[in-house]
């Protein structure tokens, strides 16, 4: 796994019970996502030059531990399957005492963002993913 985010939780990201409330933690994980592709070799700038991005069209969540205001955490992230038009990640939240607090496996498709339809994952992002997979079998 390598750390795609980092943050602190703030008062406005927090709920009625004192803990970072749900939409926080997916746009969390949602930045963590987009620098994992990043790593991979997406460019960011495609959404403007190629109208191409991702779609996510999976999420699920378990939380484990609260998050409250002035915690710090990090996000670390795994690529666990590769398909056609599709990538599947994992993302674990962990807090300043490496406690996991929250994790997440995504689908996410990649997308023409003209058309709203999937698309083949570009070759350099199929294979640095797939090379990720192989430096990193699942236990």
């Amino acid at each position: 796994m390598e750390t795609t985010y980092r943050g602190v939780v703030y008062p406005a990201q927090t709920d009625a019970m004192g803990h970072m409330t749900v939409q926080y933690y997916v746009a969390a994980f949602d930045q963590a996502f987009w620098h994992q592709i990043a790593s991979l070799g997406y460019n960011p700038d495609w959404r403007l030059e190629r109208r191409e991005g991702w779609a996510d069209v999976r999420y699920e969540i378990d939380y484990r531990a609260e998050l409250k205001v002035g915690d710090l955490f990090s996000i670390s992230s795994k690529v666990i399957k590769v398909g056609r038009s599709s990538l599947v990640t994992h993302h674990s939240l962990l807090n300043n005492a490496l406690q996991l607090c929250a994790e997440i496996t995504m689908t996410s498709v990649y997308f023409d963002l003209e058309q709203r339809i999937s698309k083949e994952i570009p070759n350099n992002i199929k294979l640095s993913a797939l090379e990720w997979l192989e430096r990193h079998p699942a236990i």
